[in-house]
């Protein structure tokens, strides 16, 4: 009975060692087939090395090194002028590089897709740190009939009246230098600095900090705005400027001409009886 158990025993190991064995044969049958045919695979879809990004990217930011990577990429649907192993995407020194539109992770890069070393991005790229953009209505008078340009800077006048009870404020309507040497940097829909055509704007996009846009949405609502192109070379800072129609005129405020007149005015001192009285006579000065 003994010798049965330990017959079948024997049987039975060598049959589990048999089956491991076509298993293994199998397995490595399968690898080696897959491998085959991944290498087919490799030599049907001919690939070239192209840079692709690493991550989403929004338009306007700044794109790094670590932000773009080699990948190989079908060269029946290579996109035109991508990126490749032979261009230097990066050179030390250089401005950043920033993107024209919003990419996508592993998207291609190509030239219209991120600018040159230091290039333009559009407004969000020219806006300074803390900066703002911020629109202005113009029109033929107010605009200086259409030489606007992006990249130009103007001073901004308004114009308007202030109501006020007290005579020794202005009268009437007056204008007042409220910003001086402001940036523009879009004319109506375009942004485009090297646009040299003139054209009448209905609007202009300035870029200021949010205490002076303040300043100025407040003073569009509440008057004219009126701009004054500056000189590209220009650096100095305009004084406070306040004009009312009397100071255009050349007319003083009505106290100062009281003061004068009663400076002019003589007088002499009588006495009659016991009163003393000052009677005004012509003055011979």
């Amino acid at each position: 009975m003994r010798l049965i158990f330990g017959l079948v025993l024997i049987a039975g190991l060598g049959l589990a060692g048999f089956a491991v064995y076509l298993a293994q044969n199998y397995i490595g049958a399968y690898q080696v087939a897959l491998e085959k045919e991944r290498e087919k695979s490799v030599e049907a879809v001919p690939t070239k090395q192209i840079y692709v990004t690493t991550r989403a990217i929004a338009h306007g930011q700044i794109i790094t090194p670590e932000d773009v990577r080699l990948a190989p990429w079908p060269l029946e649907i290579l996109p035109e002028n991508a990126f490749d192993a032979n261009t230097v995407l990066f050179k030390e020194g250089d401005a950043p590089r920033l993107a024209m539109r919003p990419l996508e992770k592993f998207e291609a890069l190509v030239p219209i897709k991120i600018s040159e070393p230091g290039g333009d991005a559009g407004l969000t790229s020219r806006l300074e740190k803390g900066q703002r953009a911020f629109a202005i209505k113009v029109d033929v008078h107010t605009g200086v009939s259409g030489f606007l340009r992006p990249g130009d800077r103007v001073d901004v006048y308004w114009t308007g009246r202030m109501p006020s009870e007290d005579p020794r404020q202005s009268r009437g309507e007056f204008t007042k230098l409220i910003q001086a040497g402001v940036r523009l940097i879009a004319i109506d829909q375009t942004a485009d600095m090297d646009d040299a055509d003139v054209n009448i704007a209905r609007s202009v996009t300035v870029a200021a900090t949010p205490q002076e846009i303040a300043s100025l949405a407040q003073a569009q609502s509440s008057g004219r705005l009126s701009l004054s192109l500056m000189n590209a070379n220009d650096q100095t800072v305009a004084e406070v400027i306040e004009v009312d129609q009397r100071v255009m005129l050349g007319l003083e405020p009505p106290e100062e001409q009281q003061k004068k007149a009663l400076a002019q005015t003589c007088t002499t001192r009588v006495r009659r009886g016991g009163e003393v009285a000052d009677i005004p006579i012509p003055c011979t000065n």
